[in-house]
């Protein structure tokens, strides 16, 4: 694990600005899926007053509740858990959705959210060769750099490798689950979606 000049930073990391620019104005209720140990979850309470960060790995919950914040945190399955239907501004989701069935997991976040709300997703998806393998090459040669200067910071929850998913996949489940979404395809490795929820 290796932290440079004070600041964490890998794959998942260099994204989060993805998801932190797609708060939406007057958002108040937000809910991290996959919170990890909560890096995300604490950075989106500047921003929103009411947090909620989900994830099954609970040594990754404990290490989250040692900050002292006010984010809730809950060990427990994002897919059966309680909540209220429509009841979140924000649902935020980083590297956790090929940890499920990605299409139940696209339909539970449209689910939970209320119209208006946004979904942002930075996630993983399988490459499909040959035709990735030059944008797979050019993003590990600059993941390579990223890290000579900032270093890697790597996290303890869970892997999951190959993704069962692959990029054309996902793209398109997008476009099936959430209508006029915009995917995005990143060089470091991940792919992007962003989706508004339409008023009723």
């Amino acid at each position: 694990m290796t932290v440079k000049n004070g600041r964490r930073w890998n794959h998942n990391i260099h994204y989060h600005p993805r998801i932190l620019g797609a708060v939406p104005d007057g958002a108040k209720y937000a809910l991290d899926v996959g919170c990890g140990e909560g890096m995300l979850a604490r950075e989106l309470r500047q921003a929103v007053p009411h947090v909620t960060g989900i994830d099954l790995h609970a040594p990754s919950i404990d290490q989250a509740r040692e900050y002292p914040d006010d984010v809730d945190y809950i060990v427990g399955d994002f897919l059966t858990h309680p909540f209220e239907p429509a009841s979140f501004d924000l649902i935020a989701s980083v590297a956790t959705l090929h940890h499920m069935d990605a299409a139940t997991g696209l339909a539970r976040m449209r689910d939970l959210l209320r119209p208006g709300g946004v979904l942002a997703i930075v996630g993983l998806a399988r490459s499909t060769m040959p035709n990735d393998l030059p944008r797979d090459l050019a993003g590990v040669v600059v993941g390579s750099v990223h890290r000579a200067v900032r270093g890697n910071w790597k996290h303890s929850s869970p892997t999951v490798w190959p993704p069962p998913v692959t990029y054309a996949q996902m793209r398109a489940l997008a476009a099936e689950i959430l209508p006029g979404s915009q995917y995005r395809r990143h060089l470091l490795l991940r792919y992007s979606v962003i989706w508004r929820k339409p008023q009723d």
